[in-house]
């Protein structure tokens, strides 16, 4: 399958998603007000931002849904506008609620819906199978899917959106609503799915859930995209690195608070969990120098890191509010 090409950083590279100039207007309501994005095959994209936000809409799009108002978008090549079924050929869709049928089994969900994709009914049986294997739902594969739980149901939901085999998933908040564990086991599919070749589009609002799988990051805030990167790059615009360290004995804690000091060129160490001081530095060199003297003065240590700030102080700088918003605001 066909997708477009551009040359980037010197490489050539095929994009499987692309928009330039996204705009879609709800009444007076501006939800994107000229969104890009291009993402190469075989990675996972990250867009971020609090609901409201424009990710949904810009998903839609995409996934042909909904119509843009203004800009372009392809997917694989296929302008999702003139070649809206193609596009839905090469695409698979995870949205925020499950779109399986609660009356029909898991089994014949997944058969229906390889049904409607024109598979042969055997062949359709077959990769129902795989997926409920795949996904730990063989043994409930032949229960209404009314029984299923929340979990189960998100689970059955993305294998329905892979009985085609895609070559782009959009996952709109996929894990919304799991418990951690549950949300672990999700993240391993999405791995696993690009490891075979997929390239996936993944909305969230849990800032670790895109740090763990995002090759690359887009922000989006009021419809707009305010930054775009790779986590890493993305945590560097808060600027510095935090030095951590727990000493062995709680005694030692104002002598460790010192040598923090005396290695940030001044800053003042701060206790963040018990027993636990941290300290903002400038570069790496903060690391073995804060060895050297701990060392020296005979301070034992339990733990000490070195790391960049986390994308909930990224989110905080660039939109200046706090992660908590990502879940107060009227979803779009």
């Amino acid at each position: 399958m066909s997708a477009g090409r551009r040359s980037l950083g010197g490489m050539t590279t095929d994009l499987m998603v692309e928009a330039e100039g996204l705009v879609k207007r709800f009444g007076e309501t501006r939800a994107l007000q000229g969104v890009d994005l291009a993402i190469p095959r075989g990675t996972v994209h990250g867009v971020l931002g609090p609901n409201g936000a424009g990710k949904t809409t810009a998903v839609r799009i995409l996934s042909t849904l909904l119509r843009p108002d203004g800009g372009s978008a392809r997917i694989a090549g296929h302008d999702v506008v003139r070649d809206a079924e193609r596009v839905r050929a090469a695409i698979g869709l995870t949205g925020q609620y499950a779109s399986v049928d609660e009356d029909l089994t898991g089994r014949q969900n997944l058969v229906l819906f390889g049904v409607l994709l024109d598979l042969r009914r055997r062949a359709a049986r077959e990769r129902a199978a795989e997926l409920l294997e795949w996904f730990g739902l063989s043994g409930a594969a032949d229960r209404p899917v009314k029984t299923y739980s929340g979990g189960m149901r998100r689970r059955l939901d993305l294998a329905a959106s892979l009985v085609g085999r895609p070559d782009v998933i959009f996952l709109d908040e996929p894990t919304t609503g799991l418990d951690p564990a549950k949300r672990e086991d999700m993240w391993d599919v999405v791995r696993t799915l690009v490891r075979d070749g997929s390239t996936v589009l993944l909305t969230t609002q849990y800032l670790e859930e895109a740090e763990a799988l995002a090759d690359a990051i887009t922000v989006i805030d009021h419809g707009r995209v305010i930054a775009h990167d790779t986590p890493e790059r993305l945590k560097r615009i808060v600027g510095g690195q935090t030095l951590t360290v727990r000493p062995a004995d709680p005694a030692d804690l104002p002598q460790t608070a010192a040598i923090l000091s005396a290695v940030s060129s001044g800053a003042s160490a701060e206790e963040t969990r018990k027993g636990v001081l941290a300290v903002p530095v400038r570069d790496a060199t903060a690391l073995d120098a804060a060895v050297g003297k701990l060392a020296a003065a005979g301070v034992q240590v339990v733990e000490l890191s070195l790391h960049l700030p986390s994308l909930d102080e990224v989110f905080l700088t660039l939109t200046g509010r706090p992660t908590r918003a990502l879940t107060e605001e009227v979803p779009a």
